[in-house]
């Protein structure tokens, strides 16, 4: 089942990108596998799914453990205090929310030898519970890149509230594409905003549209928890 899902899935970015006038191939997938056993994600990984998204760092930690090859994102919020968990194997974290947590990444980095790579997370809904900074603030950061040599920044993660309206969806993913476009300026040799991370199970069609490069799908590759 998860074989076909991933098969459904994969021709729907597909299609979306090209209604777009983009290749499919500028859609990267990550398997959203929180909750979920080993053996699902084997299943998905045995039908040619490299991209993973855990939210939740001990999880990720003990399944990285037990799949090493692939290749592990953290997309929930990420404390700081548990970085140094992740540094010495995660291939990129999308949830990086606030300047604190952003110097920690990097002090763990340094600590690891290993200059992680980054999303900056923005709050594109201005609702209160969910992360993110603001443009200003990444502003900030992107003209201070130096002040974190352990670190390369690689675009930029948002997440659209939950609703039906399609409109206010669209409206946000607009805005963080809008972001990363203002945010090319300061693009060098630890700066490129190749990614906007943006859109899950129930909104990546109006996400591709409006430029995603990752979509974080869960439920419609391993169906709903419970």
């Amino acid at each position: 089942m998860i074989a076909e899902n991933l098969a459904e899935i994969r021709a729907a970015i597909a299609r979306e990108a090209e209604a777009a006038g983009r290749s499919p191939e500028s859609v990267h997938l990550i398997a959203v596998s929180k909750f979920k056993p080993l053996a699902a994600i084997q299943e998905a990984v045995e039908a040619g799914q490299l991209d993973f998204g855990e939210n939740r760092v001990q999880e990720l930690v003990d399944k990285h453990a037990a799949l090493p090859d692939v290749r592990w994102h953290m997309i929930g919020h990420l404390q700081r205090n548990k970085v140094k968990y992740i540094a010495p194997f995660v291939h990129l974290i999308h949830s990086v929310d606030s300047p604190r947590l952003l110097a920690e990444v990097n002090k763990q980095g340094e600590k690891h030898e290993r200059i992680l790579n980054i999303l900056l997370q923005l709050n594109i809904s201005d609702e209160n519970q969910k992360g993110g900074m603001t443009e200003a603030v990444a502003a900030d950061i992107l003209q201070r890149i130096e002040e974190y040599p352990f670190l390369r920044v690689q675009g930029l993660m948002g997440m659209a509230e939950f609703t039906d309206d399609m409109a206010v969806v669209r409206e946000q993913f607009q805005r963080l594409a809008q972001a990363r476009d203002a945010f090319v300026q300061y693009e060098g040799d630890r700066i490129t905003m190749a990614h906007l991370s943006m859109g899950m199970s129930g909104d990546y069609p109006v996400a591709i549209a409006e430029g995603s490069t990752m979509v974080r799908v869960g439920s419609a590759i391993f169906g709903r928890r419970g």
